[in-house]
């Protein structure tokens, strides 16, 4: 599948799902946005199957070199435990571990939940707001004698940070690349996002690109 194809068939999924909604949203940041993105209603077992093939898909487009899976607590376990299933579905087998936010002073202790944390780690999380959670991430990966060396998400936004650590001009997805020296990859970017409303034979749809359109040129980054 091309990946143009594939981004549009994803932007009519998350639409279809409810976590892609058009109109007027106030976000944490204080920003009016025309759109918004809530991968937490991805919340089903038929959700979660479809979005992790979508997923395994842009990491086989993007050809990502990694040993195992992390996925970030909470909202990264179960989309990294779904990836990792469809992964072996489609012929690849990766160990997959998680953390816990408070550490287990029984049976097994610690704070890592899986296989033991090895080699080059690829994290797998819903979207990189300001980085901190990747951060956090790659500094206990590392803690563990691992490397992490790609991110994917299922959006990048490719706004300037609102509350991010360094240079507020870049985007939060190329803080990571650039500042943290870690590949990331995405299933759709607000590009994407907007060359599906200029295009789509929806009129409905299409009333909002200009509103999208415009939302970039204030926010987005170069």
């Amino acid at each position: 599948m091309p990946i143009s194809e594939l981004t549009h068939d994803f932007i009519r999924f998350c639409m279809a799902s409810g976590v892609l909604r058009f109109g007027q949203f106030t976000l944490k940041s204080g920003r009016i946005s025309p759109y918004f993105f809530n991968a937490g209603l991805f919340n089903d077992g038929q959700k979660l199957g479809q979005l992790a093939a979508f997923y395994a898909k842009v990491l086989i487009h993007n050809d990502v070199q990694f040993d195992m899976i992390f996925g970030p607590a909470y909202k990264g376990i179960p989309l990294a435990a779904t990836v990792a299933v469809e992964l072996a579905r489609l012929g690849k087998n990766v160990p997959l571990a998680y953390n816990r936010k408070e550490a287990k002073n029984h049976g097994e202790g610690g704070t890592t939940v899986g296989a033991t944390l090895s080699g080059r780690v690829l994290i797998v999380d819903d979207v990189i707001s300001a980085g901190t959670a990747v951060r956090e991430s790659v500094a206990f990966i590392e803690r563990a004698g691992a490397r992490a060396t790609s991110v994917v998400v299922a959006m990048d936004r490719q706004e300037k940070g609102a509350d991010q650590v360094g240079d507020l001009s870049c985007s939060a997805v190329e803080y990571v690349r650039r500042v943290m020296g870690i590949d990331v990859c995405s299933i759709i970017t607000l590009g994407d996002l907007l060359g599906f409303l200029q295009k789509t034979d929806d009129a409905a749809l299409r009333s909002y690109s200009n509103a999208v359109a415009s939302y970039r040129e204030q926010y987005g980054v170069a």
